[in-house]
């Protein structure tokens, strides 16, 4: 692609969340994207290494860039790909024209999550331009595999920094994390989350002749009561309680007489650190034979729960936040899940973005006054972990 030369000289995040904005990148297609990054990390003395999927049929791509050679090492971790633009018509502007429309910058992916990583680009094109002799290394995991199925995203790159040796000290994930106001919100872990699909078993029959039929859908109304009816906890200091909520019940019984042959039903449960994927999988299957034996149940989680105490990461970008906002933001752990679920396993991480209330939504936004605070607390917070001024 060719890149404009005010986009690569940038640190501006308006200019670079637009630019990134203007790169369709709907999962798994990156677009122009991981390019656009890629040449203006170069531009800066980022070593960077593009990291296909191991499948060249699913399409994705990953880069990684890394600025410097020394410990200790911190990782910004961000995703390009976006979610479809849906009903395009219902959109006031084109969702891939990076419009400004007063404080906003409409497009898909401005708040979820392009306008993230401009912040952070423009962070630290400033603090190495400042301090190029930084004592430390600074690297970007960008991935074009969140919005999907994350099966070649982010744990493509983890997988290729454990090949050759390349070990981040502690990451910085910059999803949308605040509610309300730039500043009221850290996540410092994530819930797990799992999703099961039951299916009961009858035999199928006039409804008129109930003693000659079984029907299903009778105990598949009681299980779903069995898992959502009772609490699994009470939550923790840091989480909530574990919810469970069905999200389909289907038949595929088209006939008022006619009682099926088997119903299906679907849950999907976000979890906390009190249990885990096999402990939770156990628990649904005492309450689910409790009631009745003739079932089948898959259960997946795409995550376990996860927490780092704040102490540390958290309160670092605590400190930040609180000298460029003056808000002392809030720890949590709600949400849905997010990369830092596999970078967990390399090191301590955190999420920390901007107000995050038009997510996947027509007309997504970002608000234009948030993006350059945003950025300068990702400059404080390396400034005060590399020991320099901001």
């Amino acid at each position: 692609m060719s890149i404009d030369d005010a986009v690569l000289r940038s640190n501006d995040p308006v200019l670079l969340t637009q630019a990134l904005v203007r790169c369709p990148s709907v999962t798994p297609d990156p677009g122009d994207s991981l390019d656009l990054i890629q040449a203006w990390a170069e531009a800066r003395g980022f070593v960077c290494t593009r990291i296909p999927a191991a499948s060249p049929s699913y399409g994705v791509d990953n880069l990684y860039c890394r600025w410097g050679s020394c410990a200790p090492l911190f990782a910004f971790a961000g995703h390009t790909d976006v979610v479809p633009v849906g009903d395009e018509a219902a959109w006031s502007h084109p969702p891939f024209a990076g419009s400004i429309v007063g404080d906003k910058l409409v497009g898909r992916g401005a708040i979820d999550m392009k306008s993230g990583v401009a912040a952070f680009m423009a962070a630290v094109g400033r603090l190495v331009e400042q301090h190029p002799d930084l004592p430390g290394s600074i690297a970007f995991l960008i991935t074009g595999d969140e919005e999907g199925e994350a099966l070649a995203g982010t744990t493509a790159i983890l997988d290729w920094m454990r090949a050759q040796g390349e070990q981040a000290d502690h990451c910085l994930v910059a999803e949308p994390s605040c509610v309300e106001a730039l500043g009221d919100t850290i996540k410092i872990g994530r819930r797990g989350s799992a999703t099961g699909h039951l299916s009961v078993r009858g035999i199928q029959g006039h409804a008129a002749y109930p003693d000659r039929a079984r029907n299903p859908l009778h105990p598949l109304m009681r299980m779903g009561l069995a898992l959502s009816d009772t609490p699994f906890d009470q939550g923790n200091d840091h989480f909530q309680a574990t919810s469970l909520q069905v999200v389909s019940i289907d038949v595929g019984n088209p006939a008022s007489n006619v009682i099926p042959a088997e119903g299906r039903l679907t849950f999907n449960v976000r979890y906390n650190d009190i249990w885990n994927a096999a402990s939770l999988e156990a628990e649904i299957r005492r309450r689910l034979d409790a009631v009745y034996d003739d079932y089948s149940l898959s259960f997946r989680s795409s995550g376990e729960s996860f927490v780092f105490a704040p102490d540390a990461l958290g309160a670092a970008i605590a400190k930040a936040v609180e000298a460029v906002t003056g808000r002392r933001p809030a720890y949590q752990t709600n949400g849905g899940t997010s990369d830092a679920r596999f970078i967990k396993d390399m090191c301590p991480v955190a999420e920390f973005g901007a107000v995050g209330s038009s997510m996947h939504q027509v007309d997504e936004f970002v608000t234009i006054s948030d993006l350059e605070p945003l950025t300068q607390v990702f400059q404080r917070l390396l400034a005060d972990y590399f020991g320099v001024s901001a």
